[in-house]
């Protein structure tokens, strides 16, 4: 693997001098504008590998996405090749359904220091809480952004990531309204520490991520992609496209049942991702939902 032949990196291959905070931004956007989220391999019958070299074949030679486990650790392996300082950390995901945080570590995601500063750099969370910049690792501030106001709060070294949502509009047929959100409230995302993790501390969820059922990705299928101005999700055959901001304080959001047959050419098209002879099965999300 190099990092100067990578064409998802290779225009970042720079001198130390310029690792800052601009730098890392800008790989930061363009990883999460080039690397899709996505669980397809679990609903193709495809074993996702833990290993740096299976998930640089997957994602870079292959041109498919990855979860947190995939997208964050090429991240972590190019930012670390450029000579940045970058901490693997390990967080528990939010279940609203549940109304309660996982009890076990079914997260990875990054922190990067620079100077006196550290910033969380997450690029594996994907869809609408996917954030667009490293964020400051500091409590209490808002940090607004083009999804939407994030912050962190800490209590007792345990760090809270939340997520302040927009009002949207729904202009599909059946959906020509105002969803009315309380654009004050904030939703929770993940918790985590600051302890640094080994990619090994993650080998169980590698293997019960793609085989429990109370993991939301073995139940159903999701690629989502950022954009320069929204994102785009699949999730089993509900096609969405989100335009952030499109009007003052006010996302547009429009959202399709796709045919079977429309499935492949859209993961193409809108993702970049082409499956060849494998054949997707979108978990248990029913079409009429």
């Amino acid at each position: 693997m190099h990092l100067e032949h990578n064409h998802f990196f290779s225009s970042f291959f720079c001198p130390s001098e310029n690792l800052d905070l601009e730098t890392l931004t800008a790989i930061f956007q363009h990883h999460i504008r080039a690397v899709p989220f996505e669980n397809l391999s679990i609903h193709c019958g495809e074993t996702i590998a833990l290993e740096l070299e299976a998930v640089y074949n997957k994602i870079v030679r292959r041109n498919r996405g990855g979860w947190c486990l995939e997208s964050n650790q090429l991240l972590f392996w190019a930012l670390t090749t450029l000579g940045f300082n970058v901490t693997l950390l390990g967080g528990k995901v939010y279940d609203p359904d549940d109304k309660a945080y996982a009890d076990h570590l079914n997260y990875l995601l990054l922190k990067v220091a620079l100077a006196d500063k550290s910033y969380i750099t997450d690029g594996g969370f994907g869809v609408v809480y996917q954030m667009w910049e490293p964020m400051e690792l500091i409590s209490g501030k808002d940090q607004p952004q083009t999804p939407g106001t994030f912050r962190f709060l800490e209590e007792k070294g345990t760090w809270h990531l939340e997520k302040r949502k927009r009002q949207a509009y729904f202009p599909s047929p059946g959906h020509s309204k105002v969803h009315l959100l309380q654009t004050n409230h904030y939703s929770k995302v993940y918790i985590f520490t600051l302890e640094p993790r080994e990619i090994e501390d993650f080998r169980a969820l590698n293997v019960d991520g793609q085989t429990s059922p109370d993991f939301v990705l073995v139940r159903k299928s999701i690629c989502s992609l950022q954009t320069t101005s929204g994102m785009r999700t699949l999730i089993g055959w509900r096609y969405t496209e989100i335009k952030y901001n499109y009007r003052d304080n006010m996302d547009l959001i429009e959202a399709t049942i796709l045919p079977d047959e429309e499935v492949e050419k859209t993961l193409k098209d809108k993702f970049n991702i082409t499956l060849g002879d494998t054949v997707i099965y979108p978990g248990d999300l029913q079409k009429a939902s």
